[in-house]
């Protein structure tokens, strides 16, 4: 051996920066239970998310749900709703100061008044010029009159130099409220494809991770602000046109190993009308949650109480469908066994993975292993 402890020490020095770097910018997976979505609802109509619930399962019996399963029924009964986004952007719109200052504090009243999701959040609109002094009022307001941890969503981001203004307004929010640093986190709305692709040719959205500098929380797929800007006809705009595929799959690269969540976006064909129209509706959107899941992205958007049971529906499948096999998988793995497939440690942590949402979900409920273990093998 011709290498020397002056050597190893020598590259170990080299590398210091990167090693670091690589700290920092991949933690890997953030711990705890992700939503498997968000309910989107516009602050002037907040009164009623508590009936979400209620809603769903009437529909399921109005319609004759195709694909009845008692804990969908149970779930919508406990926990309709796991994270709620209260919506002071598209699905609000625009409205004069007082108006959306009024809409602000109703708004904090109705969340204290009663139980709530176990997420919450609030969207407040872009930081481009036209609404960036409303959006910043609006998030102010908010804080001043609610003090429960909470998600703030920014829609429309466009480029790093937004998430660099929005850490140093959470930097200023966190000193001005006493609160503690790093509390207040955000999701990045990805609705332009200058938010995924830079004029240089750079994955902007990897830059905007970095400028976060530890407070995105999640990326979140904006089908229809992203597929009409990329010049999608409406027709044909949805979270499978092969626009979106690719905007996902850049996010996907981008977030991997960072702690930085996924959230696919939503269907706008909702289960109104006649039944014909309602099972249609259902098929679709239990499609496309089934199509998200089997891509990575185990969160997205539900925009009607109707759309409830199809997600928890499609949810559970996934998971139920391929816990025995996952379950004999990793169990060979942890044994040495042959199965006639080569894993490696990294699909040992993805099989561990796997059956950890299923519990979080509530589609398992038992993943055939201590929950200790399946973290442990994370």
């Amino acid at each position: 051996m011709r290498l020397s402890e002056h050597d190893y020490d020598e590259i170990d020095a080299s590398l210091a920066a990167h090693d670091a770097f690589l700290r920092a910018r991949y933690p890997g997976e953030r711990a705890g239970r992700q939503p498997v979505h968000t309910v989107y609802v516009p602050a002037d109509r907040l009164d009623d998310f508590r009936d979400w619930g209620d809603i769903a399962l009437r529909a399921m019996d109005d319609h004759e749900f195709p694909w009845p399963d008692p804990t969908v029924r149970d779930k919508l009964v406990r926990e309709p709703i796991e994270d709620l986004r209260v919506d002071f952007e598209d699905g609000y719109g625009v409205r004069d100061d007082d108006q959306e200052d009024a809409a602000v504090r109703k708004a904090v009243a109705i969340l204290a008044g009663g139980p709530k999701p176990p997420f919450l959040g609030i969207r407040i609109k872009s930081l481009e010029a036209a609404t960036r002094r409303r959006s910043l009022r609006t998030l102010d307001l908010f804080l001043d009159t609610y003090q429960d941890l909470f998600t703030i969503t920014l829609p429309k981001v466009s480029g790093s130099g937004q998430v660099e203004a929005m850490v140093t307004l959470c930097e200023k929010l966190e000193r001005s409220y006493g609160l503690s640093a790093g509390a207040l986190t955000f999701e990045i709305q990805v609705e332009l494809p200058s938010a995924v692709l830079a004029a240089d040719g750079t994955a902007t959205v990897a830059r905007l991770i970095t400028a976060a500098e530890g407070r995105c929380a999640g990326l979140h797929y904006g089908t229809y602000d992203y597929s009409a800007a990329a010049g999608v006809a409406a027709a044909y705009q949805s979270m499978e046109h092969p626009a979106a595929d690719y905007a996902k799959a850049v996010m996907q690269a981008a977030a991997a190993q960072t702690g930085v969540r996924l959230s696919d976006g939503s269907t706008n064909i909702l289960p109104v009308g006649g039944t014909g129209q309602v099972h249609a509706a259902w098929e679709l959107h239990r499609r496309l949650v089934r199509r998200s899941l089997e891509r990575g992205y185990y969160q997205g958007w539900d925009l009607h109480p109707a759309q409830l049971p199809t997600r928890y529906a499609a949810t559970y499948e996934f998971f139920r469908d391929g816990r025995d096999a996952a379950v004999t998988r990793l169990r060979r793995y942890l044994d040495r066994q042959d199965s006639g497939i080569a894993d490696e440690p990294a699909t040992a942590r993805a099989l561990a993975g796997y059956l950890l949402r299923g519990l979080d979900c509530g589609a398992l409920e038992d993943a055939g292993f201590p929950r200790s273990e399946l973290t442990a093998l994370i």
